[in-house]
């Protein structure tokens, strides 16, 4: 394992796009140090913000106050990060697989445009999780988000794959422009769930005030859920008792989009 450790708390945003197993694994301690970042405009060393120990490893562990730490994870293929303290914005961006544990809260845009792999957040996300970036047209493709606390607005925003759970509050907007995949909201949504949406489904366990633009199709026992919401209990993840065999509310929508979008209300366990 490779241990980080911040001696130094950046002013700036710190710019950690090496910060990948992809990078260190095949690094010693020296190299490590060596390692480009940026803080704000400036060129400088990982070393002059972290103290290394180990040689580099499949296994990156990262510990300290890192709220302005960008792009921990960003584009990783492979390996394994834990993170100790709050991160910055980007947390696996764009990555494609390996697994991301961050063992605190994280900044915007977790995991926007990832095409693989795992990402737990075990405190609260900033906005736009798993989404597209701004000019983009597709944000998440594949992979598993699992967000312990709160997220933000627009949590998958135009995903076409994967699956997304957030177990707290969903800001507004969450689904936005949905094109696939598959979101689980287990706390309280903003406004505007699922506009816009053309295709995916979003799951919701407590009541939502659904946008006149979806229609109510029938309740019943969604079968094909039950292998996703099993995934999310083979992850540790928390859900209703009853969540697997239980009815829910079936809209279609969004119609503004002609969209064939699905938004699932829980109704509560069988009786």
């Amino acid at each position: 394992m490779t241990e980080l450790v911040m001696v130094r708390a950046p002013d700036v945003p710190l710019e950690s796009d090496s910060l990948t197993p992809d990078i260190v694994s095949s690094l010693d301690r020296g190299q490590l140090l060596d390692l480009t970042m940026y803080h704000g405009h400036d060129r400088c060393r990982l070393g002059d913000f972290f103290d290394v120990i180990g040689d580099g490893s499949e296994t990156l562990m990262v510990r300290g106050d890192l709220r302005l730490v960008k792009g921990i994870g960003a584009g990783m293929t492979r390996g394994r990060i834990i993170v100790h303290g709050a991160a910055g914005m980007h947390v696996g961006a764009r990555m494609s697989g390996g697994e991301i544990i961050v063992d605190g809260d994280a900044a915007d845009w977790v995991g926007a445009e990832m095409t693989g792999g795992y990402v737990r957040i075990r405190g609260n996300a900033g906005a736009q999780v798993g989404a597209a970036y701004r000019g983009s047209e597709t944000g998440m493709r594949g992979g598993v988000i699992v967000v312990e606390g709160d997220a933000g607005i627009e949590v998958g925003m135009r995903m076409r794959a994967g699956m997304i759970a957030v177990l707290g509050r969903v800001g507004d907007f969450a689904g936005l422009q949905m094109r696939g995949g598959t979101l689980v909201v287990v706390g309280p949504a903003g406004w505007r769930t699922g506009a816009w949406m053309r295709s995916g489904t979003v799951v919701a366990f407590e009541p939502l005030e659904l946008l006149p633009t979806f229609a109510h199709d029938c309740s019943y026992r969604p079968v094909f859920l039950r292998p996703f919401l099993r995934a999310l209990a083979a992850l540790e993840v928390p859900l209703p008792d009853g969540a697997s065999e239980g009815v829910y509310r079936h809209y279609t929508g969004d119609a503004a989009e002609r969209g064939k979008g699905e938004i699932l209300l829980w109704q509560g366990a069988p009786a």
